[in-house]
């Protein structure tokens, strides 16, 4: 019997992401309240799963989410800058009283749902009330990238949500974008030249191919993004 191929996603040089070993794949949708302020995911699309697949990185394709081979007519740069994953290691921390809060602001894909009830910036400090503590835990665990994780101080335990291994095609309707490839429940990815990152239970990955982290997302997909560079470039 033929081997399965192992579960992971290798970046190809200048063009997609390889994904082997049949990874559930779908889309998730950002839903909002009245106020535009996203409130929870809703999955969307499923395709069927494949042994291998190729998903596009450039942002060009015309058959999304997968390639059609544009990046090699648009001379598409994939070059990886995310190397060592420094910043990792040089997190931002809020210490509240029932909550600490790890912040690894380099890895924002701009999801939103951290805004909620004044931000989790502002909730952790005051997590000894258990509602407050229940939407900040709620905020961290809706975060794509893996940007924020709490850690309960009572239990020492880091709060994690329980992922399969898969991978979700995030679409902000709101803002009017797609988002990055949200990859889940540790699977490895692999750079062109070899290497594995940091395996973590929450990554994103570039798919509009303008991040200057990548593989990984930085919110570049985001109109924000769009409209701070434009003003830079003036």
């Amino acid at each position: 019997m033929k081997p399965k191929n192992v579960q992971k996603i290798k970046v190809s040089k200048n063009g997609p992401y390889l994904v082997s070993g049949r990874i559930p794949i779908r889309k998730q949708v950002i839903t909002t309240d009245a106020e535009g302020t996203p409130i929870e995911w809703r999955a969307d699309t499923k395709y069927p799963p494949q042994e291998k697949c190729a998903l596009c990185r450039c942002g060009q394709s015309k058959n999304k989410p997968f390639c059609d081979g544009t990046h090699v007519k648009v001379s598409f740069d994939g070059t990886e800058t995310a190397r060592q994953e420094a910043y990792l290691n040089k997190p931002k921390e809020i210490d509240g009283p029932a909550l600490k809060l790890t912040d690894v602001e380099e890895l924002c894909a701009s999801a939103r749902f951290c805004h909620r009830a004044g931000g989790i910036w502002n909730l952790v400090p005051k997590s000894d009330d258990a509602e407050k503590k229940r939407i900040a835990i709620e905020e961290a665990c809706d975060c794509p990238s893996g940007r924020l994780l709490l850690r309960d101080k009572n239990t020492k335990k880091i709060i994690e949500p329980d992922f399969e291994k898969s991978i979700g095609l995030v679409e902000d309707p709101a803002v009017g974008v797609s988002g990055p490839i949200w990859v889940r429940g540790g699977i490895p990815v692999e750079s062109a030249d070899g290497k594995t990152y940091k395996i973590r239970n929450r990554v994103t990955l570039c798919r509009c191919g303008k991040s200057s982290n990548k593989p990984f997302c930085d919110s570049s997909h985001y109109p924000e993004a769009e409209t701070v560079e434009r003003v830079h470039d003036e």
